[in-house]
């Protein structure tokens, strides 16, 4: 989980961050701008480049040891990505996704064609431009969406028009990844992160609070999507750190499924990952015993506690969060624990419902709380 390139650095570091950041008014209106044929690609890459220069500044200057684009040149945190890849075509359904305050805004991805690796991702670009304006001992670190989101599901917008035998097509995942993250470590990643909801999802699904194991058809797919990701993070190079987030879905401040991490712990303690992300900042994710599950299984990833929200911009006390990570270090040791917030800002461009004060004040009680409870976290 070190990288001599890095300073040594081990990710997740005690104060760490998801990944997705509030868009600025300008970022806005550049897009907006662009979709109406206003401003021509260049004029809003431009922009894009200035937002993205600013944000990464701004996380140098609170201390962070590494840096996001804030995805500023995506429109969803999942759909981007996929329908860069070969094989996809994006669309967009007539009905959103369910969230707890309404409906989003419509999108989906159908498989077409055999899906592969695409050198011309655009995500390729992006990371270059974001590599190369991070200083030295701050990493540049990728978001993508993670394979078992992909799986095929109507709800879920994810549409296979192409596959006779859906195991064809999560065996087509694996080289796919793997290519893709080879290519991102050819260009200097060193720190790269798969987002998840599908484990949040199936989790969800154990309608039963007392359930503590998943019905049979989420638990296929779980099954299905360890042994995946287990053979993308295989082939990975040593010195790439890959991380994993899970939460429960983000739009607008708005989530779409509730339930503890009971049901999914077992086939978590399974991934081959060198860190999780968990959002944790409310009733919805319930206990921390589920993590006792991870620990014990002898890898000593870092588990990254999402305590701090991002949907909403009232600030935490900090004496609260110590409370709530010394409660966590009763089933994981405090050595193998990390501060974040529960998820990105703006998962898609439309954003959470809070400022972009908000949202620095909300890191920056991240990284003090941090230091204050990690002697390393400085």
């Amino acid at each position: 989980m070190t990288n001599s390139t890095l300073t040594k650095t081990v990710y997740p570091y005690r104060y760490d961050q998801v990944g997705s950041l509030l868009r600025p008014a300008r970022l806005h209106q550049a897009r907006a701008d662009f979709a109406a044929g206003r401003i021509d690609q260049a004029a809003l890459t431009q922009v894009e480049d200035d937002e993205i220069k600013r944000i990464v500044d701004k996380q140098v200057a609170l201390g962070y040891k590494d840096a996001t684009d804030g995805e500023f040149r995506r429109s969803w945190w999942h759909l981007d990505f996929y329908a860069g890849l070969k094989g996809t075509e994006f669309f967009t359904p007539k009905e959103g996704w369910a969230f707890s305050g309404g409906e989003s805004r419509p999108g989906g991805v159908t498989v077409t064609g055999p899906v592969a690796y695409n050198p011309e991702h655009p995500f390729f670009r992006a990371f270059q431009y974001l590599k190369s304006i991070v200083p030295a001992g701050v990493a540049a670190k990728q978001t993508i969406p993670s394979p078992s989101v992909f799986f095929p599901s109507e709800p879920a917008h994810i549409l296979n028009h192409y596959y006779e035998n859906v195991q064809d097509f999560y065996d087509a995942l694996i080289p796919t990844y793997q290519e893709t993250i080879q290519h991102f470590y050819d260009l200097g990643c060193r720190y790269l992160q798969l987002d998840d909801t599908a484990w949040g999802m199936w989790a969800a699904f154990a309608h039963n609070a007392h359930e503590k194991v998943l019905q049979p058809e989420w638990a296929a797919q779980a099954k299905e999507a360890v042994r995946v990701i287990n053979a993308i993070v295989a082939a990975k190079p040593k010195d790439l750190t890959i991380t994993m987030h899970i939460c429960r879905g983000n739009y607008k401040s708005q989530w779409a499924g509730a339930g503890a991490y009971d049901p999914v712990a077992d086939y978590l303690a399974e991934l081959n990952i060198d860190g999780f992300f968990l959002e944790y900042d409310d009733e919805r994710s319930g206990g921390f015993e589920p993590l006792a599950k991870i620990s014990a299984n002898g890898r000593h990833q870092r588990i990254v506690l999402g305590l701090v929200t991002s949907k909403r911009p009232e600030l935490e006390d900090e004496d609260g969060l110590k409370a709530r990570i010394k409660c966590a270090s009763e089933f994981v040791p405090l050595a193998d624990l990390c501060l974040s917030t529960q998820c990105g800002f703006a998962s898609t461009e439309e954003g959470n419902n809070l400022t972009e004060a908000d949202q620095w004040e909300k890191l920056a009680l991240v990284a003090k709380t941090a230091k204050d409870v990690w002697p390393d976290a400085q």
